[in-house]
């Protein structure tokens, strides 16, 4: 006998998916995910185009589990991919303090005052 996995546990997998695809290229030296730059450190525009083309490549993942689910994939008008990138935005914002707010401080090892 197959179980099939509630709905509302594949979106909220989407979800989390698309929260740590957001955070990877802040959390990573490897550009795409796989080489190491040649001076061992990742620029801020490589980790930019890297998270948009994440975003991309969790959009089409999302349209592919539309069509899996419905059938057929809705048409979208402009204010959806807005809303969907600041979303993305949003998700990738515990990676870019992670990256350059938190972990400079925690690598010099000075503590602030109160």
């Amino acid at each position: 006998m197959t179980q099939w996995i509630p709905f509302e546990a594949l979106v909220w997998g989407f979800v989390v998916v698309a929260f740590v695809s957001a955070n990877l290229p802040w959390l990573t030296e490897r550009v795409g995910l796989v080489v190491l730059p040649a001076n061992g450190v990742k620029g801020p525009w490589t980790r930019v185009f890297e998270w948009f083309g994440l975003y991309i490549l969790v959009g089409l993942i999302g349209k592919g589990l539309e069509f899996q689910a419905t059938g057929g994939i809705h048409s979208q008008g402009w204010e959806f991919y807005v809303i969907t990138l600041s979303l993305f935005a949003m998700f990738a914002l515990p990676g870019y303090i992670w990256r350059f707010d938190l972990r400079p401080h925690l690598r010099s090892g000075v503590r602030r005052s109160r």
